[in-house]
């Protein structure tokens, strides 16, 4: 067994030919970019890239393993430059109906072993959505179905971002997951808690109490990724043991997950519409405090005060630590010039942010820099809460 970093839920951009898969991603972000930066800069070993059922996208894969850099394995996955397992995944966008009757919407995220399962995924998605070339596109079923059909081409289902105000389950559809998935609950092994929560925040719901959690980056640029992300304890790097370690078998387990404060999320704590603020006080919040105003967006920590069944966060015994993880990107005076300084000097972001000491650090950016870094390594930064769509800011102490 070893330990390995991962990172599940990366978007691309623009195909190689320039063809737009996720909108709202940066056109940096293809196929062959995104496997170089997880090697070259952030030293990530398992990528899920979660736009894979677009056929452009399919086309960009058979051309990278045609250059000989990378090749399919048979437990599952796409290795490149023998450090990097690729699992091939689509994002899907569910229609579900919640307690209230009215319909809210959830991102899936589906992963596959092998590119053969995907276009074939992909080929039956088709007649679900009415755009399959792009990202993150509402089909017309519930995920109660879509997990059959994932079911069918040998993959697992993890719902995206679960808590997030928009596109994610407890967020618009429901309180209880159980009642989206009925007695197909069993075969979700895992959820995304997303950047808005943490561990302490969804161990309030029973129901997730077997459920194992994942911290990724849902990363619309080469920076943002593996600035949430996992330990893992593996045999090797491939589909076959990423799914292990989701049921917590044989030895395979999530080690950590290492993710922001939650208060850096952009969708921490309600926000009025009206008044264009974060919204102060005890959770849960559902008026605004100064013009009245039930415009509001819902923030994480307020809808998870709505919706738990248990006071006590105690986490059940398997449960892996969860680290509040600054990421170079967030920490003050850590601009694009010196953190490409810092990796030239130390190859990738994990060294940095898991290896290096002050002393180190201090050598290549200086002790003002290097005390940021190590102070956010150590939880001692001030944070200002982010909400309505907005990321939370850090600040030295």
């Amino acid at each position: 067994m070893y330990e390995v970093f991962a990172d599940m839920h990366i978007h691309i951009g623009r195909s190689e030919n320039n063809k737009p898969i996720k909108i709202t991603a940066a056109r940096s972000l293809n196929f062959a970019n995104i496997a170089k930066e997880c090697v070259d800069r952030k030293g990530v070993n398992i990528a899920g890239i979660i736009d894979c059922a677009s056929p452009y996208v399919i086309e960009d894969i058979e051309n990278f393993l045609r250059t000989g850099e990378a090749y399919e394995i048979p437990d599952g996955g796409i290795i490149y430059k023998d450090k990097l397992c690729i699992i091939l995944g689509s994002e899907i966008e569910t229609s579900e109906i919640n307690e209230n009757g009215k319909t809210g919407s959830a991102h899936n995220l589906c992963y596959f072993p092998t590119l053969s399962d995907i276009k074939n995924f992909s080929k039956e998605m088709s007649t679900h959505i009415k755009n399959i070339t792009l990202s993150s596109q509402r089909a017309d079923i519930s995920a109660y179905d879509l997990i059959d059909i994932v079911k069918k081409y040998n993959g697992i289902l993890v719902p995206a971002h679960a808590f997030t105000p928009h596109k994610s389950f407890y967020g618009n559809c429901t309180t209880r997951l159980e009642r989206i998935f009925k007695e197909k609950y069993k075969d979700v092994f895992a959820i995304e808690l997303g950047l808005s929560s943490d561990t302490f925040l969804a161990d309030k719901i029973s129901e997730l109490e077997t459920k194992t959690f994942l911290t990724n980056s849902d990363a619309h640029s080469l920076p943002k990724i593996a600035r949430e992300y996992n330990k893992l304890q593996l045999e090797n790097i491939s589909f076959k043991e990423f799914v292990m370690a989701l049921k917590n078998e044989g030895g395979r387990k999530i080690l950590a997950n290492y993710g922001l404060d939650p208060k850096l999320g952009k969708y921490h704590r309600t926000y009025c519409e009206v008044c264009e603020k974060n919204i102060p006080g005890d959770a849960p919040v559902t008026v605004c405090d100064t013009c009245d105003s039930r415009n509001i967006t819902m923030g994480v920590f307020d809808r998870i005060e709505v919706i738990k069944d248990k006071e006590d966060t105690k986490s059940p015994a398997f449960r892996p630590e969860y680290v509040y993880q600054i990421p170079l990107t967030f920490i003050p005076g850590l601009g694009g010039k010196t953190i490409d300084k810092l990796l030239d000097a130390f190859e990738t972001e994990m060294n940095i942010l898991h290896k290096l000491s002050y002393d180190d650090i201090e050598g290549v950016v200086g002790s003002k820099i290097a005390g940021n870094i190590v102070a956010a390594r150590d939880g001692k930064m001030n944070i200002t809460a982010g909400g309505g769509g907005v990321y939370g800011k850090v600040t030295k102490e």
